[in-house]
């Protein structure tokens, strides 16, 4: 097999939904799927299995055999082993997820961060495109929160493998309880399962998407202010980001990301205003947009093969 026809297998875990693809080495999608995290009683590994089988099955379909699987798993991760040590939105303690899906597929398996995975993405976008490249945060906003602090091209993962933890920074001492167990955490305010409980919570009418939420801003007062303290709780955290780090571009992905200017417009002035004697870093939107995730799996995956890819990613 040439490098120019192997493919991988290539899975976004999120708290809510598994994005899946098969990746050829020019980073094309040649199969996209995307199923729920939990379906059907189900736990996500199930589904997960699930999903690996069809993108294989997809792969046979299209004449190809795919050379390794990569996973990009929210919650503090060591990567040398696979291990997902703990996922507060997936119920995974100590879950030997390389091993799992070793035995099961029978290909070899890279498990990384996902916002570290997809920081690796958009670093080599950024790259490609003569952007600011090395020195950046990346910062997925999903059902859950994290970030990807890269510096020097490098996305850092901390002594235990749980650098990047954004979404469980505390912003509001005492408030909002978290998945993860502390209360006041910026995923509590922002992430956007969280946006739409609060607006639920608050007596917003019916609605099954933060995206709902987002078109209803400026005609419903329930969303504009469920949103503002979205908004508030992301500045307050990326203050700090900013003050601690000095990067060059601050570049959002995620699903609550796709809200485009209705995010980073108000989002800018609340940082900008925070930061009172210093200019706040550029706020962007990731090239890859919400697949970020899923090209930082791929990434994983074509390096545990011993392959080294040559993608060609998008421009703004």
């Amino acid at each position: 097999m040439t490098t120019d026809s192997a493919v991988v297998l290539a899975v976004d875990v999120g708290g809510t939904g598994l994005k899946g693809a098969v990746v050829d080495a020019h980073g094309r999608s040649v199969v996209l799927r995307e199923e729920p995290s939990r379906a059907a009683g189900r736990n996500v590994e199930e589904n997960l299995l699930e999903l690996l089988d069809d993108l294989a099955q997809d792969a046979a379909a299209r004449g190809v055999q795919p050379v390794a699987v990569g996973v990009g798993a929210p919650g503090t991760v060591e990567e040398s082993s696979g291990t997902i040590v703990y996922a507060s939105n997936l119920g995974w303690r100590r879950f030997p997820l390389r091993a799992v899906l070793e035995e099961a597929t029978g290909l070899p398996v890279a498990v990384g961060h996902d916002a570290r995975a997809a920081g690796r993405a958009e670093h080599l976008a950024s790259v490609t495109s003569g952007g600011t490249g090395g020195n950046f945060v990346f910062v997925p906003v999903g059902t859950g929160i994290a970030a990807a602090i890269v510096v020097g091209g490098v996305a850092l993962d901390g002594a235990r493998g749980a650098a990047g933890e954004f979404g469980h920074v505390i912003v509001h001492p005492g408030g909002e309880p978290c998945p993860c167990g502390q209360r006041g955490c910026v995923e509590a305010y922002a992430a956007g399962a969280a946006v739409l409980r609060r607006y639920t919570a608050r007596g917003g009418r019916a609605a099954s998407s933060t995206a709902e939420v987002v078109a209803r801003l400026g005609a419903d007062a329930h969303a504009d202010a469920v949103w503002a303290d979205a908004v508030r709780a992301l500045a307050l955290g990326l203050q700090g980001l900013t003050m601690l780090l000095d990067p060059a571009e601050i570049v959002l992905g995620g699903g609550v990301s796709r809200a485009g200017r209705a995010l980073l417009d108000p989002l800018a002035g609340e940082l900008g205003q925070l930061l009172a004697w210093r200019a706040a870093p550029p706020l962007t939107t990731a090239r890859w947009g919400t697949g970020a995730g899923r090209i930082g799996a791929a990434l994983l995956a074509f390096e545990r093969a011993g392959i080294v890819p040559e993608f060609v990613p998008p421009t703004r």
